[in-house]
């Protein structure tokens, strides 16, 4: 499957086309100038609190803003909005949240476990693109992680929001962003399949190993 395909999965909508209604609203920010940041990273915040895909505006701040501050426009929007979520999950539903598995000893172990080692979880995870990133921010919310380990462990977007800024700024154009026609680079392609398989890996085995290990001292 190529990187344009992987892309349009990422951005589907059943029910209407947020697709275009995003570009639409990457048109008004280009026409902005200047202020054309501030929108920009105020409605990034508002996508991922409300679980919008964000990959259409990843992409289209590579053609806005180009690859340096198109990675740094979407990396403050992300981690403003991932905040936010956070701190929704954590203090508005957590109650919810904590009643619906109160039962479940796996989670306890890895909420044990995430408040131990919160730092290099949240740091893998965020590398990992087998945790979406929307829902994460939540879930993280619910677990003994110190908001410290969250806010520093957000760093590790930074790859991933560089390389799909850069992949978009090949665009040259709003319209062409995540469709077929959206020129791209084969090597970029193996680049990010290639760290993106290393990263899970890595946050697959070390998450296991903590939470294993916090669960035999639970049963200790």
């Amino acid at each position: 499957m190529n990187i344009q395909l992987l892309l349009q999965e990422s951005i589907h909508s059943s029910d209407f086309n947020l697709t275009e209604i995003i570009k639409n609203a990457l048109y008004w920010i280009d026409s902005l100038g200047t202020i054309g940041a501030i929108a920009f990273i105020i409605i990034y915040i508002i996508a991922t609190i409300a679980f919008l895909p964000a990959a259409i505006l990843t992409l289209g701040a590579g053609v806005v803003f180009g690859v340096f501050w198109g990675s740094v426009y979407v990396f403050i929007g992300a981690t403003l909005g991932a905040i936010a979520a956070f701190l929704i999950g954590r203090y508005v539903a957590r109650n919810w949240v904590d009643k619906k598995i109160a039962d479940n000893k796996q989670f306890t172990a890895i909420d044990k476990a995430v408040s131990k080692k919160g730092l290099k979880i949240v740091f893998l995870t965020r590398l990992s693109p087998l945790f979406p990133f929307n829902l994460l921010n939540y879930a993280l919310g619910i677990t003994g992680v110190s908001f410290k380990d969250y806010f520093f462990g957000s760093v590790g977007m930074i790859p991933g929001t560089i390389m799909y800024v850069y992949i978009g700024s090949f665009a040259g154009n709003i319209a062409l962003i995540g469709t077929e026609a959206q020129p791209t680079n084969m090597t970029l392609t193996w680049v990010i399949k290639i760290l993106s398989f290393i990263a899970t890996l890595a946050v697959t085995i070390y998450v296991t190993s903590v939470a294993k290990k916090a669960l035999e001292e639970e049963v200790l």
